[in-house]
């Protein structure tokens, strides 16, 4: 099915299933332990051994001596691998490059430079503190101020139009900014994050002859079989990668990495199964994060508050020879009104760990800019920051003009909707004007958008005798109900109860799924269960001799007119199989796509030391049909928290000297915990969009994330007067600036 039309009336409209708060199905299995992640394939990998990844000491270099002996010598060794003697590898381009022993070349910290494969654990973890590296360090670059001037423009990607664009322009920004009677000129810097997944990267891998099945952490599933495939020279047909149950991604296992890589070439060679883990304190190095920014932002506005020009800028860095940057003035060409606008980006190289997309990737790190700006003008303007914002929609792309409309756009809706619900109307619009006690209280508010697109997805469908279904799609699951929603699509289209519906979901054996990326999981993947749903409609009304068009689908039997049949026996001993696929058509160039939010946020902030406490917060969102409101507000408040880490402590921090990130390890990279999150509350607002999808529903994972650090930054500003564009806004940006106690 190419997805070319509004997607009109469809059985999912009863939303009998579908848009009910139902529990996750795979709930019982995780809390039991019985659900299967890739390092506990107990049963799929008898004697299996252990694999330790060795990363290497130093940021830049190259190795000038590796004496492996003593720990090829060590009890339970079986093998060490280094540059010197692992399989030739053919690079891909989704394969970090941490994953190869390529050379002595070091151009990272934490790159790979050797594995130790041993009978236990302990074992290889040991042996591999025997190694004796020696290396001859080179000068590095890391950090992003003192590479600004040798910063770049990145490649445009020509097939995603101004979407993906280095750099846009609309009108003459430079001279309406300069006539513009308000004027808000801000620099914002962001630091580098982690995605910090529960689970870290981990690989089970085992050989049948010349085929090789891996067990991995993965969010795609197919992109990790053509990886490991290309890097160790069979077909792709010969890889199986399954990923059942991952514990999280949030980007960080887009990637395939060394453990996956490694694993595989130690399987083939020992002719058993290898279990690799990377070690927490690794993963914050060895892996891929979010980049650090520094951002410009512009904007002129007229007296009423209408904006006149809008200009942000970002500069970032990455890995030389990486395309990837974190392109945070992007999400700036979507969200408001303005005739006169530019947005721009240039990256530096730097010899930091290969910076790629995080949760939010660009979106989530620009309107922690944009976001705050924009209220600084509501400040000078002297309106009302959620009225500011309203001013400023546009139904339609504002780069492209009336000729692109939005497919469906609620933000007004959003934020009128939060403004009352919070209690908006109670915030000062003086800052440092409310007290609690020794707490200064003060709201914040800000805009949430993430762009939405179908991508191709394929499931396979079949129903038994038994008259019950399976799905099954490579689409991986990784915590965010997968499982769950397809098994409901999947029983509002036939009629089906949830307890007769198997979904296996993170094996490439599997049609080839959406996967796990860029919110697209649920409208993708969900798209192709419901085309195969509909390919079985019309099959049993077909058998039965009723009407498609007349037939209804309930409790297991098709009903057309006073007759019935079971589902099972129209089915037959043989059953029916049946594939379901999407492909996006050319909605997305005839309509902007995005679901949008808003955030509102209170704070505290203690006048003698600083700290931030929040105190409450509250997300309004539009986005298209929501499948399961349970999991979407679980979604949605997850993300949410994101956003309060990026406003208040997520930094990685780079040791500038040595080009390493110091706090490594999840006692020191800090994260909201229950007790920073005391009250939060999320709700959708009805938003079926038929022009979004075949299901009518848009991503929602990231779109939490999208505004709600600014929210918190913004509440700060009104609860004590003090601006802080450096982020993370820790006590001891806000302590100078604080009033005097009363």
């Amino acid at each position: 099915m190419q997805f070319t039309h509004a997607a009109g009336a469809t059985p999912l409209d009863a939303q009998t299933v579908v848009g009910q708060p139902l529990d996750r199905i795979d709930g019982p299995l995780k809390v039991s332990g019985k659900a299967r992640y890739s390092y506990e394939s107990h049963e799929t990998a008898p004697r299996a051994a252990y694999g330790w990844v060795v990363t290497a000491g130093i940021a830049k270099g190259r190795i000038t001596r590796m004496d492996s002996c003593e720990a090829e010598r060590a009890p339970g060794v079986l093998l060490v691998y280094t540059h010197r003697n692992v399989p030739r590898m053919t690079p891909t381009g989704r394969a970090n490059l941490v994953a190869q022993l390529s050379g002595p070349e070091i151009l990272q910290h934490g790159q790979a430079v050797a594995f130790v494969v041993a009978e236990g654990f302990e074992q290889a973890r040991a042996a591999a503190s025997l190694l004796n590296i020696e290396y001859e360090r080179t000068p590095g670059r890391f950090d992003l101020e003192q590479a600004l001037p040798s910063a770049v423009k990145p490649g445009d990607d020509p097939s995603a139009g101004n979407d993906r664009a280095a750099d846009t322009s609309v009108g003459d920004f430079e001279s309406a900014f300069r006539a513009a009677p308000f004027q808000i000129d801000a620099r914002f810097t962001t630091p580098d994050q982690h995605p910090a997944m529960m689970e870290p990267q981990a690989t089970t891998a085992q050989w049948d002859g010349d085929r090789l099945t891996l067990h991995t952490s993965h969010q795609m599933a197919n992109w990790c079989a053509a990886d490991v495939a290309a890097m160790v020279e069979v077909p792709v047909a010969n890889v199986r990668v399954i990923a059942a149950y991952v514990g999280g991604g949030f980007g960080g296992k887009l990637r395939t990495y060394a453990e996956a890589v490694l694993s595989a070439f130690a399987a083939r060679e020992l002719r058993r199964p290898v279990k690799t883990a990377l070690a927490r304190h690794q993963v914050l190095n060895h892996t891929t994060r979010r980049a650090a920014t520094i951002q410009r932002v512009r904007l002129g506005a007229a007296a009423d508050g209408r904006l006149t020009a809008l200009g942000h800028e970002t500069w970032t860095g990455n890995l030389p020879g990486r395309s990837y940057y974190e392109g945070a003035s992007r999400q700036s060409r979507t969200l408001y009104a303005a005739p006169n606008r530019m947005t721009a980006h240039r990256v530096s190289a730097l010899d930091l760990p290969e910076a790629a997309a995080m949760r939010a990737p660009a979106t989530a790190t620009g309107q922690l800019a944009f976001e705050v700006a924009l209220d600084e003008l509501a400040e000078k303007l002297r309106i009302d920051p959620v009225q500011l914002r309203i001013l400023n929609d546009s139904q339609h792309d504002p780069e492209m003009g009336p000729s692109r409309p939005y497919s469906g756009r609620k933000l007004v809706q959003c934020l009128r909707e939060g403004a009352l619900r919070f209690g908006w109307s109670r915030r000062s619009p003086l800052p440092a004007q409310q007290r609690d006690g020794r707490w200064l209280i003060g709201m914040g508010v800000a805009s949430a958008t993430h762009h939405h697109s179908v991508r191709r997805s394929s499931a396979a469908i079949r129903l038994d005798g038994q008259g019950r279904l399976t799905v099954q799609t490579s689409m991986t699951d990784i915590g965010t109900g997968s499982y769950t929603v397809l098994a409901q699509i999947a029983a509002e289209m036939l009629g089906v109860p949830m307890a007769h519906i198997t979904v296996q979901l993170g094996d490439t054996l599997h049609p080839a799924g959406a996967g796990s990326i860029a919110s697209i999981g649920a409208g993708s993947a969900g798209s192709s269960v419901y085309d195969g749903c509909q390919q079985l409609r019309d099959l049993l009304a077909q058998r039965a001799g009723f009407d498609p068009a007349a037939v209804r689908f309930e409790e297991g039997r098709i009903v057309g007119g006073r007759q019935s049949r079971t589902l099972g026996e129209l089915a037959g001993p043989e059953g029916f199989r049946v594939l379901g696929a999407v492909e996006p058509g050319d909605l997305a160039e005839r309509y902007a796509q995005a679901a949008f939010g808003a955030h509102f946020c209170e704070v505290g902030v203690d006048i003698d030391t600083g700290e931030t406490r929040v105190r409450r917060m509250l997300g309004v969102f539009a986005a298209g049909r929501i499948l399961n409101p349970k999991l979407a507000r679980s979604q949605a408040i997850g993300a949410m928290v994101f956003g309060i880490g990026a406003a208040l402590m997520e930094e990685a921090v780079v040791d500038k000297r040595h080009g390493y990130f110091v706090n490594h390890d999840m006692a020191e990279y800090l994260i909201p915990a229950h007790a920073d999150v005391p009250a939060i509350e999320a709700i959708h607002l009805q938003d079926a969009d038929d022009l979004a999808s075949p299901i009518k529903a848009k991503g929602i994972g990231e779109l939490g994330t999208c505004g709600s650090g600014a929210a918190v930054a913004n509440a700060i500003y009104n609860a004590t007067g003090v601006r802080v564009r450096d982020y993370p806004i820790t006590l001891d940006k806000l302590l100078s600036g604080l009033p005097l106690r009363a």
